[in-house]
């Protein structure tokens, strides 16, 4: 059955689309500006009420900083350097150094690509302005080594946080994915075991009920005994198909159900077909050993397509005739089975052998049908063992 394959791309995170911050968007730049402000408060240098102006209004911009990432983050970072300009040096307070860090891991983690570096080159260039215009001191390379040392590991800090936000949203679309495959591949797997049972069982109560009909005035005892082995088959096809239903919903197996049907029960399906009115000429030659130590998989897939395959030679047989062969050994698992072709079955949906194409593929293994030269339809399987 052809699939389409799922792929994943590396995904790329956007700003998200808010139309009012978060709490967290507006707790952290508020506790700065508390901070900033009592930091001043105590310290009162000289234009101190400026300075409080100037950190509450980077703060306020801070709060945009996931959905105007570049704007609010590079301005809050301006607007502290005009602070030299109109009263408290830089290195007066500490609590602004807490807003860029802020802004500029803001220019990491929230801009998809470098464009970040754009902001915080204007944030270092306003540094410089400041301590050649208005910081008169002395300066040399230990302050550029300062101030790079100030800036640049918050920005590095929002790159990493950016690439394992995307790894992480990664991780959990393959985790889906692998969750969807999983489900499709059950959903399959009960669809096949659901088919197997229903149209075995359905193909022999048809089989059934019309020997009834042909046999309900020359022979009643025996209409009676075809009709009870109808009911039987329906009973039987019921409590299988109550099994599968258990089995998805009994994910821990705590109700304790018996394993799948495999190669050890062909004896009990063989005669459950003969009494459904097909003359079987068996072959089986099973080793012991080998049987025994099949894994659960392949023994009831072996089993299920074996049950396919007599369901449609009793389906379309010509003359209700049909032969099975089952060898398995160390090497693998070969069914055949045939039956003249030319039956009044009535025509399939193709699920069977679609079915029984699945399970022998996906072992590894390899089916053919089709119709031989004298007349008969022949449908062969073989199946490695691990």
């Amino acid at each position: 059955m052809p699939r389409t394959r799922s792929t994943l791309t590396r995904p790329t995170l956007t700003r998200p689309t808010l139309t009012r911050p978060t709490q967290w968007d507006v707790l952290l730049p508020a506790g700065l500006a508390v901070l900033g402000a009592v930091e001043l408060l105590a310290l009162r240098p000289q234009g101190w009420g400026y300075g409080v102006a100037l950190e509450v209004l980077a703060c306020t911009l801070l709060v945009w900083r996931r959905r105007h990432t570049m704007l609010a983050a590079t301005g809050a970072g301006l607007v502290l350097l005009v602070m030299p300009w109109l009263g408290p040096q830089l290195d007066d307070p500490a609590v602004p150094i807490m807003i860029w860090a802020v802004a500029v891991f803001a220019l990491g983690r929230w801009l998809p690509d470098l464009r970040g570096l754009v902001g915080l080159l204007l944030v270092l260039l306003a540094v410089l302005a400041d301590y050649v215009l208005v910081d008169l001191r002395h300066h040399d390379l230990s302050d550029v080594m300062f101030v790079l040392a100030l800036m640049l590991p918050p920005y590095v800090l929002g790159r990493i946080t950016r690439r394992l936000a995307e790894q992480k949203v990664l991780l959990e679309e393959r985790e889906e994915l692998v969750k969807r495959e999983a489900v499709r591949a059950e959903r399959d797997r009960i669809a096949r075991e659901l088919h197997d049972v229903i149209a075995h069982s359905v193909s022999a109560m048809v089989v059934q009920t019309a020997a009834a009909q042909d046999l309900v005035r020359s022979d009643p005892e025996r209409t009676a005994a075809v009709l009870a082995d109808v009911a039987e088959t329906g009973r039987l096809a019921l409590a299988e198909t109550g099994r599968l239903l258990h089995v998805i919903r009994d994910e821990d197996d705590e109700l304790g159900l018996r394993p799948g049907p495999g190669l050890a029960d062909l004896p009990e399906l063989v005669e459950g077909f003969r009494a459904s009115g097909l003359r079987l000429d068996l072959d089986l030659d099973l080793d012991e050993a080998a049987t025994a130590a099949l894994p659960a998989g392949v023994d009831v897939s072996a089993y299920r397509v074996v049950q396919e395959a007599l369901t449609n030679a009793l389906r379309y047989t010509g003359d209700g005739t049909a032969t099975l062969r089952v060898a398995c050994s160390a090497a693998g698992i070969s069914v055949l089975v045939t039956n003249p072709a030319g039956g009044p079955g009535p025509s399939g949906s193709g699920l069977g052998l679609v079915g029984m194409a699945e399970r022998v593929t996906v072992l590894g293994g390899r089916l053919t049908h089709g119709l031989t030269g004298d007349g008969r339809y022949e449908l062969a399987a073989t199946v490695p063992v691990p």
